[in-house]
């Protein structure tokens, strides 16, 4: 079966590549991301594999369906990029990779909470200058600080875990609790206790309508004063104008992201050379307190590999008229 890989970057192939060594899929690799634009270049392939940043909206999907798709196989976990309703209105099938390494992006979170904490970021830079002054560098312990987590599946359930393993008291609030978390000894409060008492808060859960903007300026009037925040989950849940409201005014202590609500147009390319047009992306960035990584928590050899081998599943069972046991189904 031949598929089109949109937005393809070198690791995209070569571990789609070595995925699909032995079996009968064949790829034709796209570089651009899947847009209004780009859409004709998936006619006539019957099957597309997608990710996060890509377009696939109501009016890509119609330009798809024209053009015989039939699978949209995308390469990641999250799926509120796709008109899903759209898709079934038009009998195109949607599958993701519900799970490949929770450890990557669990493990991020934590990172991006030393690194804010204890400054490693600068410390790297200060010492390649000679300079191994220590003002400014202060942090503090995170052992008997209290985490809350919001959403606990099973990112969340393993950042909780790695929290614990530092001594730390944790809160949770998730619509359905988990009992791994519960063992632990975590207590599930309701959203504005977890708020109000939480010293480090990291975001776990999907965006959907109801947790867009989850984060915002009642939410952050609700938190300690110098919370620091950590979101690897998606973009859209922190209304990034309050969060920069909120480092302003002293309100959020620190601030690190892995997404971006409008990361599309940012994330996964090099813009080294280009003036960044995104004005609250900029003024983002200045802060010294913040610290955005360009949606990296998924990138690990581990993460890649499970990433192409349930891609190639994916699309292995549609060329053979299997039931797809990671079809995303409408709601």
């Amino acid at each position: 079966m031949k598929v089109a890989v949109f937005g393809t970057k070198s690791y995209d192939k070569k571990f789609l590549l070595a995925a699909s060594e032995g079996t009968n899929v064949e790829w034709k690799f796209i570089e651009p991301r899947l847009t209004a634009t780009t859409a004709p270049l998936a006619n006539p392939f019957e099957a597309i594999c997608c990710f996060v940043n890509d377009e696939i909206s109501a009016d890509v999907l119609e330009m798809l369906a024209v053009g015989k798709t039939r699978l949209i196989a995308m390469r990641c976990a999250g799926y509120n990029n796709v008109d899903l309703h759209k898709a079934h209105q038009l009998e195109i099938k949607v599958a993701r990779v519900p799970a490949y390494s929770p450890y990557a992006v669990a493990e991020h979170a934590v990172g991006l909470i030393l690194a804010l904490n204890r400054k490693y970021h600068k410390a790297y830079n200060r010492v390649r200058e000679g300079d191994f002054s220590l003002a400014g560098m202060l942090g503090f312990d995170l052992h008997g600080l209290t985490v809350g987590v919001i959403g606990t599946g099973k990112i969340g359930q393993l950042f909780a875990k790695i929290m614990h393993g530092f001594g730390c008291n944790l809160l949770a609030f998730d619509v359905h609790p988990s009992d791994e978390c519960t063992r632990l000894g975590v207590k599930y409060v309701e959203m504005p206790e977890l708020l109000a008492q939480s010293d480090i808060i990291s975001l776990h859960c999907p965006l959907l309508p109801s947790t867009r903007h989850l984060i915002n300026d009642g939410a952050i009037a609700q938190m300690k004063q110098g919370v620091m925040l950590i979101n690897t989950s998606r973009g859209g849940l922190i209304d990034t104008t309050a969060a920069i409201r909120g480092l302003k005014s002293a309100q959020l202590g620190s601030l690190g992201i892995d997404v971006y609500e409008e990361e599309a147009d940012l994330f996964f390319e090099d813009m080294s050379e280009t003036v960044i047009q995104d004005d609250v992306f900029a003024r983002l960035v200045t802060f010294p307190n913040v610290l955005v990584t360009g949606h990296q928590g998924f990138f690990t050899q581990n993460a890649l590999e499970a990433i192409a081998q349930v891609t190639v599943d994916n699309i292995r069972q549609f060329a053979s008229g299997e039931p797809l046991s990671n079809e995303v189904a409408v709601s």
